[in-house]
């Protein structure tokens, strides 16, 4: 059996959709019992916890041959990261109660960057999970294709993207949330020893540029980004409501500096499969069934990782 945080959300729903087709048997962990219930009616097996309760973890960690961590993203946490530090010292605590047979933890691109920035979050979990003798694989992929979510309004209404990625031929690794789901699956159902780091990008590295060239395929229209300057970008997030918008910054900062990065670069990372083109249309097709919505959302906001 196989336990799954975060299964009511994108990476999630995809891992224990893989699992549930390779007839592995799925424990949901939900923090509200009512969102689990479609997948009661998929056949798994419900967990209630919150991510920093202990207790409850253990209770959902327990028996099962492998879980799959996801924590919550925070884009505007306290300064110095409390909520990471109190997370991270939960799921220690409860995977050393429960002891499953393996751990595979969904981390971020550049856990390893010393520099202090949102993803930072992240390099504490791996940090306190790395005191932990049960075999953990910290699955690193890259900036999620789906953040163009925030594209699809301005590219369908104006044609012009504002884009925090600059400059805007840069290749950035990114990935299509199913297939971070996809190898998630395929990990969890590996054995190993010790702790291992598993980097994952998409088929190729795409710069902002292509972005708006395959938007511009796919509607039909022009397309182009259009750079947000980056002395606007902490008073911006102030205005949508941020309280500690630097960490954010520094992330995007670290993208487009280069030091957000897989360890040993695009030779040591693992290839996906689904292409951006393939992601985009998916999200088009998405904000057609709910246009107002769309129309309505603010094209100021800022793309960050899922």
């Amino acid at each position: 059996m196989f336990a799954v945080t975060g299964i009511t959300g994108n990476v999630g729903s995809e891992v224990a959709r893989n699992l549930l087709a390779a007839k592995q048997s799925v424990r949901a962990v939900v923090r509200d019992a009512g969102k689990g219930e479609v997948w009661a009616q998929c056949g798994c097996e419900l967990a209630t916890a919150d991510i920093g309760d202990a207790s409850a973890l253990a209770a959902a960690f327990q028996g099962a041959e492998g879980v799959f961590v996801l924590v919550p993203p925070s884009f505007d946490p306290l300064p110095d990261f409390p909520e990471a530090r109190a997370i991270a010292a939960a799921l220690r605590t409860a995977i050393d109660a429960a002891r499953p047979g393996r751990v595979v933890y969904l981390s971020t691109i550049g856990a390893q960057a010393t520099q202090l920035n949102l993803l930072s979050q992240h390099t504490l979990i791996e940090q306190e999970l790395r005191g932990s003798s049960v075999p953990i694989t910290f699955l690193r992929p890259g900036w999620f294709m789906e953040n163009s979510t925030w594209d699809v309004a301005p590219a369908m209404s104006s044609g012009v993207i504002p884009s925090f990625l600059q400059p805007l031929d840069k290749l950035v690794p990114m990935v299509a949330t199913a297939d971070i789901g996809r190898v998630a699956a395929e990990l969890l159902r590996e054995t190993w020893q010790g702790h291992r780091v598993v980097e994952l990008e998409g088929p190729h590295r795409v710069t902002a540029n292509e972005i708006a060239a395959a938007f511009a395929r796919l509607l039909g229209h022009p397309v182009r980004m259009e750079v947000v300057p980056r002395e606007t970008w902490e008073p911006l997030f102030k205005s949508q409501g941020m309280k500690n918008p630097a960490p954010r910054a520094r992330m995007l900062d670290g993208f487009n500096e280069g030091w957000i990065e897989f360890e040993n670069g695009e030779v040591s990372s693992r290839k996906g499969t689904v292409k951006l083109e393939t992601v985009l249309r998916s999200l088009i097709d998405r904000a057609k069934k709910s246009e107002p919505a769309f129309k309505a959302a603010s094209v100021g906001v800022a793309r960050t990782k899922s």
